[in-house]
């Protein structure tokens, strides 16, 4: 719930520049990059179960420490341990996926999981901000992770959960030598960059711009959820059973995440910020379940977590380049001009898609 809300925590409570926020956000990025790299090693190693109950208990507390960091140079460095520790979580949940749901359910199940995260940090984090401040946030977040800790060791404990698809792969192949996935992922930081914006820069646009106050700019984050919740899963299943392929899709919802932006230039009617909103998700909701069985159906042939470390090392570049980019665009250039780089940036990813085809 915390991250949504980070820029404006950042320069309207802590008073940082917007070229500050955009240094922090690249170690938040970094800090992803590491995290995801060490959980995919980890998983391999140690297996996933172990790799998730340390991460997620670690992360409540650190989220639960975080806002009592108030200097440019602790923030940055709280947030780079926090998202190491995180987001060792990705990869090893990715796995954990393969293994708990049958081969047929996959891309649902991979459904199932952004909807509960998109359901997460949806309207919640605006109520709490109005009423609890952003220390709140920070605590319900942290209490959050450390109850999902104790739900994880109660239900998915190996020796009590039914492994439905135990896949071993006898002499893997190198995610590092699949070519076509290599340049899959080079779409994926794109799209990443450009969807992260929903997470800086947007809220401040929102705030700068149109003059929304906290808990409108989380009834609109809200929209967002409610919208997954309500027709994902039959939005997935439909295409599941459509003759499109999964690159096909991806790059259909990547082409409308990139609309999102270019519309908000037509108007200043407030009114564009739901047909933005509705864009996105319409984007968001087909792009990432399939990108993400298109990355499991490829593990298979090689070492699972290293695929899926790959996937999410993808998006924590797109952490690293994409939040202080758009932050120094959009004080250089202004939001508008930053809203036309990012489409062109969603059209060169959909290019990319083609061509992988």
């Amino acid at each position: 719930m915390v991250i949504p809300f980070l820029s404006l925590y950042l320069t309207k409570s802590l008073y940082f520049t917007l070229s500050d926020v955009g240094w922090i956000m690249s170690a938040f990025g970094l800090g992803s990059v590491i995290g995801s790299w060490l959980g995919g090693k980890l998983t391999d190693k140690i297996g996933y179960y172990k790799v998730m109950a340390v991460s997620l208990m670690l992360t409540g507390l650190l989220f639960i420490a975080l806002q009592f960091l108030t200097t440019f140079v602790s923030f940055c460095f709280g947030i780079f341990l926090v998202m190491v520790v995180a987001d060792m979580f990705r990869p090893a949940m990715f796995v954990a996926l393969s293994a708990y749901s049958k081969p047929e359910n996959k891309i649902r199940s991979v459904t199932l999981i952004m909807l509960a995260i998109n359901l997460g940090f949806s309207a919640v984090g605006g109520v709490i901000i109005t009423n609890l401040s952003y220390g709140g946030l920070f605590c319900a977040d942290g209490i959050t992770c450390i109850i999902a800790t104790l739900i994880l060791i109660n239900v998915l404990n190996p020796k009590k959960a039914k492994i439905q698809d135990d896949v071993v792969t006898k002499n893997p192949k190198s995610a590092y030598g699949d070519k076509n996935f290599i340049i899959f992922l080079g779409a994926m930081v794109l799209f990443g960059i450009v969807f992260l914006q929903y997470f800086s820069t947007m809220p401040l646009y929102y705030k700068d711009v149109h003059h929304l106050t906290k808990l409108e700019i989380g009834i609109l984050s809200g929209m967002n959820g409610f919208l997954i919740f309500a027709i994902e899963m039959p939005l997935i299943k439909w295409l599941e059973n459509s003759k499109f392929t999964k690159t096909g899709l991806i790059l259909f919802g990547a082409l409308l995440t990139g609309l999102s932006f270019l519309v908000l230039s037509f108007t200043n009617w407030v009114g564009i910020l739901i047909i933005g909103m509705l864009l996105m998700t319409l984007g968001e909701m087909i792009t990432f379940p399939f990108s993400n069985a298109f990355t499991m159906d490829r593990a298979k042939k090689g070492n699972q977590g290293e695929y899926m470390t790959l996937y999410s090392i993808a998006f924590s570049i797109a952490h690293i380049f994409g939040h202080n980019a758009g932050m120094r665009r959009v004080n250089n250039l202004g939001y508008d001009n930053t809203w036309y780089i990012i489409t062109l940036l969603a059209a060169l990813c959909v290019f990319i898609l083609f061509a992988l085809g």
